[in-house]
């Protein structure tokens, strides 16, 4: 039953009841769902290397990127400290003709794909497991559940699930597409593929390839295919460790009230304590399962350590 569109508050505060995960490993968590990724299943999703092809579901980090600047958010920006040019000129003051390059990086910790941490969402001022917004994050960053924790966690058994081209028109939904429970089952049915305890699920809409070949237009921030916030149940009863989308935010935008703002993420981080990654590019990796018809792999998505961060920049890698 789709919840009623003129009551987000009301939708949220049952679905945060029901679908809580405050207190199931423990009032000092920090890793919620990553809980659920455990040795076996690590195990598990080694041994379906079987060809040995890899794939990146990262899109690039370059100034080339769909960011304009809505939250302060702005494409990588890459400066160069030392050339090849340094080198030949001779000013770098190195001995017997050595020389080398270097550069740095400056960018939003979640401009391009990346994982959101769990002190990225607070739902009425609480932090993931309860704990008080105010008292997690300050200004020296996650002080309790920065994404530093995760960063040994992040590899199991993959699993994508191609709704764009179960569901969509020729593999891709359109704007707006709220996928549910049901399309979300049909895929997997299509796919042969169960999703389970500790899986990492990778959802491709197809909002990336329109993107790519439309140009980036409102692809962050704007409106997008998505989950549908009555995916909650099924997030929650799955059991899975992660989930991640080729779109800018993860739900279905515009969202499914008449007044809301993001309100799946509401619930799914801070009161589930689940993982979500967003702007992953799975499309190499849809059409190489498609040619096998194998949908499960071995997956590695580390953060990066940054102490305190409530997101993080990824380069998620598939292994079939």
């Amino acid at each position: 039953m789709s919840p009623d569109r003129r009551d987000p508050e009301g939708a949220i505060a049952e679905a945060a009841k029901s679908f809580s995960n405050w207190g199931r490993w423990g009032e000092h968590d920090v890793l919620g769902t990553l809980n659920f990724l455990d040795e076996a299943k690590r195990r598990e999703g080694a041994a379906l290397v079987r060809r040995g092809v890899s794939f990146s579901l990262a899109q690039s980090f370059d100034m080339n990127g769909p960011q304009k600047g809505w939250r302060r958010r702005t494409n990588p920006v890459h400066t160069m400290l030392d050339t090849g040019t340094d080198a030949a000129l001779g000013n770098q003051g190195f001995p017997h003709g050595i020389g080398g390059a270097d550069d740095v990086i400056a960018m939003p910790l979640q401009c391009s794909t990346q994982w959101d941490g769990l002190g990225h969402i607070f739902d009425h001022g609480k932090a993931w497991n309860g704990r008080p917004a105010e008292r997690v994050v300050t200004s020296d960053g996650d002080l309790v559940t920065g994404i530093e924790h995760m960063a040994p966690y992040v590899a199991g058994r993959g699993v994508l699930l191609d709704v764009g081209q179960v569901i969509g028109d020729e593999g891709e939904l359109p704007d707006g597409f709220a996928i549910t429970e049901e399309h979300l089952t049909a895929t997997a049915d299509a796919h042969g593929v169960a999703v389970g305890r500790g899986d990492i699920v990778v959802v491709r809409t197809g909002r990336l390839a329109r993107a790519r070949r439309e140009g980036w237009g409102d692809y962050a921030g704007g409106d997008s295919p998505g989950l549908s916030f009555t995916t909650a149940g099924w997030l929650h009863r799955t059991e899975i460790a992660a989930i991640a989308t080729d779109t800018w935010g993860f739900e279905v935008r515009p969202n499914e009230f008449d007044a809301a703002f993001q309100p799946l993420h509401q619930v799914a981080i801070p009161n589930m304590g689940l993982l979500i990654g967003e702007m992953w590019d799975p499309d190499a990796l849809a059409a190489d399962c498609a040619a096998d018809g194998r949908y499960e792999f071995w997956l590695t998505a580390a953060p990066l350590p940054i102490t305190g961060a409530v997101g993080s920049p990824v380069n998620p890698v598939a292994v079939k």
